[in-house]
Parts: C-alpha cells; structure tokens; sequence
C-alpha cells in the first residue's frame, strides 16, 4: 500500500493574525492578545512575530511580558471573530479535499494523498491563496503521517513549507531535541532524560518494551512516533460533528460569591459536560465559560485544552478562565460550562505539549475513576455519587 500524503496546516500566530487584518498598523509593532488588556495579571492568550522576538510567551502575565518589551501593543481577545476566520480558512481547505480533520481553532490535517508527487506546488498554492484571499499566514508540513507533518509544520516558520519524507527524516527529524516531537511534554522530556535520551534519534533507537516498561501505554506511542510509525487517518469533514458542542448551565438558588462556592458550582457542571463528553466518545479542545451576574449581564470566555473528557481538567480550566475574567466577590447569578471543538476520543494523538498538567499514568487512572462513576450513575442514576459538598443550599440537585 502506498504511503499517503498528509498536510498539517498550521495558521502562524492565528489570533495576532486576524487582528492584524483589521488593524494594519499592528504590523509594524509588537502586540499581543491578552486577557485583560487593562491589568497587569491579565495573560497573554497570543502574540505577533515583533513581540516573539522580545520572547513573549502565551500564558505569560501582561507584567511579565512588558517587563521584555515595555512597548507591547495589547489588544483584547474577539473569539468570535477567530471561530469565524478558522471556518473561512477550512472551507479553502475543503476545496482539494473531503478529508480536513481539525485540530484545535488554528490548525488543520488535510489527507492530500490525490497530489503525490506535487506536494510543493499544492502546499503553496494553500499559502498563497489563503494570505491573498484572507489575509493571514500558514505553514504546512507535508509527510506520510500526522505526526511528522505537524512536526515539519513547526520547523519552520511563518509561511513556509516543509516536506518531511522517509528519504530525508532520518536528517530532519532525528537531530531535533526529543521535546520537540508531538506527544512530549515538559515532564515527559525530562522523564526521558533521566533515561539518557534527549534527541528523538537517541528515542527512536530505544526498545518499545523498554519504553513501555517506563511509560505505560505511552511509552508505545513514543516509539511509533519517533520511528515515523504514527497514525495516517485523516477524518472526512462532518465525522464526529453531531454535536459541536457540548455545555450545562445553571441558574443558582443564592449566587456565588466565594472562589469556594465557584468552585462547588464548576464542578457539577464539568462534572455533567465530561460525562456527556464520554457517552459521545468525544474530548473536547475548548472549554468555554459564561459568566451571569445579577443584573442579567453576562460574559462569555474560552481557553484552549489538550483533548480532554475528565471533569477535573475541564473543571480546572474553567477556574483558570474565571479567576481571569471576574473579579471575585462580584455575584454570579447564572453559570454555563461548554466544551466545544470536539474530536473523536479514538482519533486523538497523544498530546502533553503546551498544555501539560500531569504525566500520562495519572490521566489513565483520572478516566478510569470518572468512567467508573459513569457506570454508577448508569446503574443507579445521577445523584448515586457527587464531589463536593454545600451542593444542595446553592440549588444543586
């Protein structure tokens, strides 16, 4: 069987770029999306190719990142706008082929297996076309499977194309540090370094027994992806979208004032968004957060996760996007919880990059308790088993 030709393409400093398109003068200055434009807490949600080279990070406080480049032009997020460039940019996309898997807001797997053999001419004919009818930037790697193409869409950048083949990816890819492979996070690095490997061509020589004897399930995943071995199915568009969505709100009998009492009212909505999350095999890669306070005014916020189905994790990051976002003390009459940019949970690779919280075993043994609860409350319904307590006197039934 022939291998396939996958395209990962990568929008290049997505949410700086639309604004960008907009605000033509940011180009010329170093500017950042942040949270709360107005406070120095606020975070760093994305940045332009000027403020990198100050080394702005995403995540990073707005102090932090003043303090490198006291000029940094600061513009608020507009999500909306984002989700609505990224349906503009895949419909281009949907143009050459019926196999565009989406990866999160900004980034796309294209099965491109048609063009074999021009892999160039079409990889820059996606660039040329997106920057000139949409006005932002791509980069695309181009291999025989995912994880080499997401790879070579990371190796060089902005607008740019790297092909990664089995002729030349002993000379690419093994050199790179291991960090830089898909699936490796910062503790897995440094987990593999206390085994001596640092470089993905140092990973690719070690035994998958002896990987999986250290990681676990992970350890094999490891191995297939520095060997090049990686998953090469790209999903046909609409697999997996019937729902876009999924969230809960909630009107509370007091409001919640306390990070306490938040906390109590976070939970019992991840905790019923994660389980219809699991009933539909899917993880999300978006939490989303609207805030309702008294007066009937509402806000709404999101943050990107590493592909997720655990109440914990959405719980976790929806605290973040609060703590963020409102100033507590302020009333909270009404709270909704969405996780949305959904993937198929069997499809997801496995990522521990930007977004790692904790080691591989520590998740496997997170779903096998919250799927175990599932199966409680299949057999002897909802309020069997609860986390938390003060439940009852905020309304939670």
């Amino acid at each position: 069987m022939a291998d396939k030709t996958i395209f990962h393409c990568d929008c290049n400093s997505f949410y700086a770029s639309v604004e960008e398109t907009f605000h033509p003068q940011y180009r010329s200055v170093p500017m950042a999306i942040a949270g709360d434009p107005n406070a120095r807490h606020g975070i760093i949600l994305a940045k332009n190719e000027l403020a990198k080279k100050y080394k702005v990070k995403t995540a990073e406080t707005v102090g932090q990142a003043r303090k490198k480049c006291p000029s940094l032009v600061l513009c608020p997020p507009r999500h909306k706008i984002y989700g609505e460039f990224c349906e503009r940019v895949n419909t281009v996309y949907a143009e050459y082929t019926d196999c565009v898997e989406r990866f999160g807001i900004d980034e796309s797997f294209l099965d491109m297996s048609i063009f074999a053999g021009e892999e160039e001419k079409y990889a820059a004919e996606l660039r040329r076309r997106i920057a000139q009818e949409i006005g932002i930037t791509i980069s695309v790697g181009v291999s025989w499977n995912k994880i080499f193409a997401k790879l070579g869409s990371d190796y060089k950048k902005p607008d740019a194309t790297t092909l990664i083949t089995k002729a030349n990816y002993k000379e690419i890819v093994f050199p790179l540090p291991v960090g830089d492979l898909f699936g490796v996070g910062k503790k897995t690095a440094e987990k593999l370094a206390e085994i001596g490997v640092r470089t993905i061509e140092q990973l690719a020589a070690v035994e998958c027994d002896y990987l999986t004897g250290h990681f676990g399930k992970l350890g094999e995943v490891l191995y297939r992806n520095a060997n090049g071995l990686g998953d090469d199915t790209v999903a046909k568009i609409g697999d997996g979208e019937a729902a876009k969505s999924v969230g809960n709100g909630m009107t509370f009998k007091r409001n919640l004032e306390t990070l306490a009492e938040i906390r109590i009212g976070t939970n019992a909505l991840a905790d019923s968004v994660a389980a219809r999350l699991r009933r539909h095999n899917v993880k999300c890669t978006t939490v989303q957060v609207t805030i309702k306070d008294t007066s009937l005014q509402s806000i709404q916020r999101q943050k990107g996760v590493s592909p997720t189905f655990l109440a914990t994790e959405i719980a976790k990051s929806a605290i973040e996007v609060i703590e963020l976002t409102w100033k507590i003390g302020k009333p909270i009459r009404m709270l909704t919880i969405t996780a949305s940019n959904l993937i198929p949970a069997d499809q997801v690779i496995q990522q521990l990059s930007l977004f790692e919280t904790t080691d591989t075993a520590k998740r496997e043994k997170q779903e096998r308790l919250e799927q175990a609860v599932d199966r409680i409350h299949s057999k002897f319904g909802e309020k069997s088993i609860r986390r938390g307590a003060g439940n009852k006197e905020l309304g939670i039934e």
